[in-house]
């Protein structure tokens, strides 16, 4: 058996993902260190993600561990992890998904529908943003960073009358209990990747490859390669308001996306489609054809008026 370093943010969400990983490992028999690091979208609080740098300000400190032999792999919320690897780098494994619903969190109103006019909603996602202003344009969203403590601090000090979190990451840390609602992705369509993790190596590390292939979930990984597809050809990234997000329906695929506009001026640009997807290549296939119709659903609604 080997000897395993895991990098990791030091959140407590990702120290708890990345401990996931290291019991898994070590139930297999081997021995598993973490590496903790903080990175720079830890570190820049006071601005968007998409203003900044986007996802990979959560990723590039952990990957330059990978490339210089201090770590192994490196664990992380797929969400977070941009589109396109850089070069050298491999997603090695997809783990099997948690609940990858947004979640409402809220100390005084059981759902949304019960904010009254004007109320104030923290959310840093675009994505988020545009479909909460389809669901309800009156409301005031107001930005949110931090990791999720810090969060949930935040609402309870009073700053928000809810904030909207993924059902993943509370369910992980024993916070379910703060959950006052669930948004079925018929109200909120997920981000690609939400509630899956993936684990990155370095490309030349085929024996921690090998040894992370019993804890992949197939269905998982095929389900969310659709979804990542649809988003590297849309551009995707934090600065994109953005959804994307695959069932499986038997054997076939179904997956949706839609594209929104956070300033709630167009309407949501949406596309669908049901297939096989009996390996990776044609799950992506099936999303790079979803986002194909959503880009044409998205200039069709761009157009200027003739």
């Amino acid at each position: 058996m080997t000897t395993y370093t895991i990098a990791t943010r030091e959140s407590r969400l990702a120290l708890w993902q990345a401990e996931h990983v290291q019991s898994l490992l070590q139930g297999m028999g081997h021995t598993v260190q973490l590496l903790g690091m903080t990175t720079q979208g830890d570190q820049i609080l006071d601005r968007a993600l998409s203003k900044v740098g986007g996802k990979g300000l959560f990723v590039k400190e952990l990957e330059v561990a990978l490339e210089e032999g201090r770590a192994d792999l490196a664990v992380h919320s797929l969400k977070d992890v941009p589109m396109e690897l850089p070069a050298g780098f491999d997603l090695a494994c997809v783990m099997e998904r948690e609940d990858p619903r947004d979640a409402w969190v809220s100390g005084r109103y059981a759902t949304i529908d019960e904010l009254p006019q004007g109320a104030t909603v923290g959310t840093s996602s675009l994505r988020r943003v545009a479909l909460l202003r389809a669901l309800r344009p009156d409301l005031k969203i107001e930005p949110l960073r931090g990791n999720l403590d810090t969060r949930l601090r935040k609402l309870d000090e009073g700053q928000y009358d809810g904030i909207i979190l993924a059902a993943a990451g509370l369910k992980r840390l024993g916070l379910a209990s703060r959950i006052r609602a669930i948004f079925e992705p018929e109200q909120m369509l997920p981000a690609a990747g939400q509630g899956a993790l993936g684990i990155e190596v370095r490309t030349d590390r085929a024996d921690v490859a090998q040894a992370l292939s019993t804890l992949a979930h197939a269905p998982t990984w095929r389900a969310v390669a659709a979804e990542r597809a649809v988003s590297r050809v849309m551009g995707g990234s934090c600065s994109m308001p953005l959804a994307a997000y695959a069932i499986w329906e038997g054997e076939a695929l179904n997956i949706r996306a839609i594209w929104g506009d956070p300033d709630g001026v167009q309407p949501l640009a949406k596309a669908q489609r049901r297939g096989r997807a009996d390996d990776l290549a044609a799950a992506v296939a099936l999303g790079e054809a979803v986002a194909r119709d959503l880009q044409a659903a998205v200039a069709a609604l761009t157009r200027p008026a003739q």
